[in-house]
């Protein structure tokens, strides 16, 4: 009742109140199983480490990680000094 969040690809023409861009979004390999326990915190420690702030949305099968597009280069190169695949 207080809130409506909508993240969709930047659009010119979107009528609406309060408008961020400039998010570059990473997909999380899925589908994840619910019996699995830290993979958003294990993707979130790199960043939060090198001061990238982030916004994350889970699904029913995956997360989703958002950083500013100023920020994607250095959140890739974060994720993948902790081994991730990119």
């Amino acid at each position: 009742d207080e809130e409506l969040s909508i993240v969709c690809p930047n659009l010119k023409d979107l009528d609406c109140p309060k408008v961020e861009r400039g998010w570059s979004c990473f997909k999380v390999e899925s589908p994840l199983d619910f019996s699995l326990t830290g993979i958003l915190s294990s993707i979130l420690k790199p960043l939060a480490e090198n001061g990238i702030s982030i916004f994350a949305i889970s699904t029913f099968d995956t997360d989703y990680v958002l950083v500013r597009s100023d920020k994607k280069s250095e959140a890739l190169s974060s994720l993948k000094k902790y081994g991730f695949k990119i």
